[in-house]
């Protein structure tokens, strides 16, 4: 069974390092190359340039779109429909979105973000999802350490890597000792 990893980040990257989409694309390229199918929210910034790394590599890349159509979806919120496999378009604007598409993933990597990226981020956190961070990415990334450390409530199962690959073989080993967990094989 393949792994289902969400990659959140900023839609809209000005303020994200310079490297942060080019470490978007390796981080897409990494999820498959570990038997993974890539998540986003079928937008444009850093999920986008995930999608792009995926496909590049081969792999499965899936969207949840805020929108209810694809009309919707293009003519409303003006996502791209390329480099998406499949679109999942929930009708439920971005803060519904955000739920199903992290409750429907088996782990998030944070790269770089703003607040619709601090909303998924604290979606997986509240449901003990594995959470990965790409640090030195800019926006929300850059700063979970620091929320984590000030929201009082542990740790969570947050691993962070400069890397991509380190990243997704850290979180990788979360996600695998959860589903060694739940499954009655």
């Amino acid at each position: 069974m393949k792994y289902k990893i969400c990659v959140s980040g900023a839609a809209e990257t000005n303020h994200c390092a310079k490297k942060a989409l080019e470490l978007s694309k390796e981080v897409g390229r990494e999820i498959v190359r570990h038997n993974g199918v890539l998540i986003t929210g079928a937008t444009t910034g850093i999920p986008y340039w995930a999608a792009i790394g995926a496909k590049e590599e081969g792999g499965v890349s899936i969207g949840f779109s805020p929108a209810a159509s694809e009309k919707s979806h293009i003519k409303t919120y003006k996502l791209p429909t390329d480099y998406f496999d499949v679109i999942v378009y929930t009708g439920f604007n971005y803060a519904g979105r955000n739920l199903l598409m992290t409750r429907s993933s088996d782990a998030v990597i944070v790269i770089c973000g703003r607040i619709g990226t601090l909303n998924e981020f604290t979606i997986a956190f509240e449901d003990n999802k594995p959470i990965g961070v790409l640090i030195g990415t800019g926006g929300t990334a850059d700063l979970i350490r620091e929320i984590i450390k000030r929201g009082h409530r542990g740790p969570g199962r947050v691993v962070y890597s400069k890397d991509p690959k380190e990243l997704v073989e850290k979180l990788l080993i979360l996600v695998k000792k959860e589903k060694k967990v739940i499954s009655p094989f």
